[in-house]
């Protein structure tokens, strides 16, 4: 799922090599926590929230999956 998260993000922004995901394990779930570059905030997020909200329905398909919870979070 890391892999698959990094990936998606990468096409989306300018900076590909600022993209880092990291997994933080937690009693409540799984947290995936995605930096990107300050200027590329924007195009990860998308108008109104839609592409980070397509981030986080693929995260809940693969929690419902898996039996966890699976949170993600976009940081610049």
């Amino acid at each position: 799922m890391v892999k698959f998260i990094e990936e998606v993000v990468k096409t989306l922004v300018d900076n590909p090599d600022q993209v880092v995901v990291n997994v933080i394990q937690g009693r409540d779930g799984v947290t995936y926590d995605i930096h990107v570059a300050q200027s590329d905030l924007g195009k990860v997020i998308g108008k109104q929230g839609r592409i980070a909200n397509a981030l986080r329905s693929v995260a809940k398909a693969e929690s419902v999956k898996n039996g966890q919870r699976i949170f993600v979070e976009i940081n610049p």
